[in-house]
């Protein structure tokens, strides 16, 4: 007799998407007017934080206000209950995590994006790219090259870096982690031995990608590492050079909140601390401020 085949699982809908854009015109729905938009960033998060930097590059304090939230999520979920409404307003009953970081409308009341690199792009491109005294972060041409540092960033240290520290790896999965991100490292110094940033002599959408990943690099994910592990990264002297320097431009360190980066990962990581947690590779205090730590809601 044929077994009786098991009752399908329903399989759990995808969340809704928030992928709008700022566009040129009016025609566009959504485009640039000065003190429409804000955005809602919690300065623990490297996402928030990537778009906190391209906030202060582009001089964006008086066009587009940002509200900062705590550092660790106080939802359940990790999610922020002070997200839950303008998620609602999109998506009724909206089902996840009402995260950060956030682009809302104050016209509508709604998410326009929470996807960080459409952000990105669009605080650049929309609210100053190549104005006065703004850097040019996304110049004509070098889009592809941008995305291929994201793609390095994202693949060849943060993930790298997360596998490399997993106390349920195997002693090969870490040293094969170490190895993609070594060969990251390697890769991203010897670009920096020879040029001021990581495209050329002017600083560039891929410099705040690839800057917030070494800080997330030192103060996260190091303490996941062994002392061996945390000085062949620390070996890269053109690399942590360069992220010093940037450390010390005002619209970079200011920035920092170390010790809300501290408490989203005790928060966040079951992970076991090893003897890289006591080698930090870059004095990342002396080019914080204070107010930056100041968390509202």
């Amino acid at each position: 007799m044929p077994a009786t085949p098991s009752p399908a699982v329903p399989s759990r809908s995808p969340l809704p998407a928030f992928r709008g854009r700022i566009g040129a015109d009016a025609r566009s729905g959504h485009y640039a007017v000065p003190g429409r938009y804000r955005l809602h960033l919690s300065s623990s998060c490297p996402h928030c934080l990537a778009i906190a930097v391209t906030h202060g590059l582009l001089g964006l304090d008086e066009v587009l206000p940002v509200t900062l939230l705590p550092a660790v999520p106080d939802e359940p979920d990790g999610g922020y209950s002070a997200l839950r409404p303008l998620y609602e307003a999109g998506c009724h009953r909206y089902p996840g995590p009402a995260t950060a970081p956030v682009l809302s409308d104050a016209w509508t009341g709604r998410i326009v994006s929470n996807h960080t690199p459409d952000i990105l792009s669009d605080l650049a491109r929309r609210f100053g790219d190549g104005g006065p005294g703004r850097p040019e972060l996304y110049p004509r041409g070098a889009e592809g090259e941008i995305e291929a540092v994201a793609r390095l960033c994202g693949h060849g240290i943060d993930d790298a870096a997360q596998r490399a520290g997993r106390a349920d790896a195997t002693a090969a999965e870490r040293e094969s982690a170490l190895g993609t991100l070594l060969r990251a490292l390697n890769t991203l110094e010897w670009r920096l031995a020879s040029q001021e940033y990581v495209l050329g002599g002017e600083p560039t959408a891929a410099d705040v990608r690839l800057w917030v990943a070494l800080v997330h690099l030192d103060v996260v994910h190091r303490r996941h590492l062994d002392a061996a592990a945390v000085h062949r990264v620390a070996g890269h002297r053109h690399l942590w050079s360069y992220a010093r320097r940037l450390a010390a431009h005002p619209a970079f360190g200011p920035r920092l909140d170390l010790d809300g980066m501290a408490r989203r990962h005790r928060a966040q990581c079951r992970g076991l601390e090893a003897a890289g947690a006591a080698l930090g590779i870059v004095d990342w205090t002396a080019h914080t401020h204070e107010a930056v730590r100041t968390e509202t809601v």
